[in-house]
């Protein structure tokens, strides 16, 4: 009888239908590349993510959110672990401007804070979200530094990091989104990379 009992309930559980599956928030690196310019070395990525709808939510608010791209580049040496020969970021922070119902996206090569002002940063302007996502999605032209520095190796070890930085959000917003998996953007690739001829 017990037998037959915990057969029905294994029948019944398999009939049940399935939670749907989480939304998956991360991110990923879908291009990589390595170029020579006439005044240096450049790093060029591209990230496809989807922003959640919490970190929506909030940028409607006119609550800025920042993202951070990060690359290091590589000498491989046989005798001892590959030696750092350029480290590269970019911080980028997008908000939204209810006055004029655009999007700001200011683009640094230091941390962006609202207090200190933006410094030397590039600022763009767009009339939808999507436009502006698409902007922080495409890393262009991360200058590395000159051709001589880098040295000219058939392939170099790269490095790249992508982030969405919770640490720039507003104290309460910090502490709320602890251990929230809607914050977590972030991605991270390794390469070889030839270097290739700008065009």
């Amino acid at each position: 009888m017990l037998l037959l009992l915990a057969c029905l309930l294994f029948w019944l559980v398999s009939l049940w239908p399935a939670p749907a599956a989480a939304q998956q928030h991360g991110a990923s690196v879908t291009q990589l590349r390595l170029e020579r310019g006439d005044d240096g070395v450049y790093l060029s990525a591209a990230v496809q993510f989807e922003l959640p709808t919490l970190v929506e939510d909030v940028l409607m608010k006119g609550i800025a959110v920042h993202f951070v791209a990060e690359a290091e580049l590589y000498r491989e040496r046989w005798y001892w672990t590959d030696r750092k020969v350029a480290q590269v970021s970019r911080y980028m922070r997008l908000a939204y401007q209810p006055l004029t119902r655009r999007w700001r996206l200011n683009v640094a090569p230091v941390p962006i804070s609202g207090n200190a002002g933006f410094g030397v940063s590039l600022n763009q302007n767009f009339d939808t979200l999507d436009e502006a996502l698409d902007a922080v999605k495409r890393i262009g032209r991360l200058r590395l530094g000159d051709e001589a520095e880098i040295g000219e190796d058939v392939a170099h070890p790269v490095v790249f990091r992508f982030r969405l930085d919770t640490s720039q959000l507003p104290r309460p917003f910090q502490i709320g989104v602890v251990g929230l998996s809607e914050w977590d953007i972030t991605a991270e690739r390794s390469a070889r990379l030839s270097m290739d001829k700008a065009r």
